[in-house]
């Protein structure tokens, strides 16, 4: 089991799908904003809703870094590792990555038209 924990939005049918596909992809701990407990809810930015969030021991990514990041975690993403510490020297990466990230965010309802679950916070019990 990974020490690193994805924090997602679970209301959201887009962001489940990612969540699962990392999570089947991973030993990442995979926990909705639903599920924060204490310990995680006081390592994020007091707006942690606006965005995904990986948490490690030592550090906390936030939105396009932590979906960057969570992707190096999986099978697919591990030999991409270098490319990704490479790239992270530049700032037109940085932000390229995060703009990204927003404009991707910011569509989900389009997105979640073709990649989408039933997110956690709206699935009855007998799911």
């Amino acid at each position: 089991m990974s020490d690193a924990t994805l924090v997602y939005d679970d209301d959201c049918g887009f962001c489940t799908w990612w969540a699962d596909f990392i999570g089947e992809r991973s030993d990442l701990e995979i926990v909705g904003f639903s599920a924060l407990g204490d310990d995680l809810l006081e390592r994020l930015p007091d707006d942690y809703e606006s965005c995904s969030h990986l948490v490690t021991e030592e550090d906390v990514y936030s939105c396009g870094k932590s979906i960057e990041t969570a992707l190096t975690y999986t099978g697919l993403g591990k030999p991409a590792r270098p490319l990704v510490s490479f790239l992270r020297q530049f700032e037109d990466y940085e932000r390229f990555r995060e703009r990204a990230y927003r404009q991707v965010a910011d569509n989900r309802s389009k997105w979640g038209k073709v990649m989408s679950k039933t997110p956690p916070a709206r699935r009855d019990n007998s799911d």
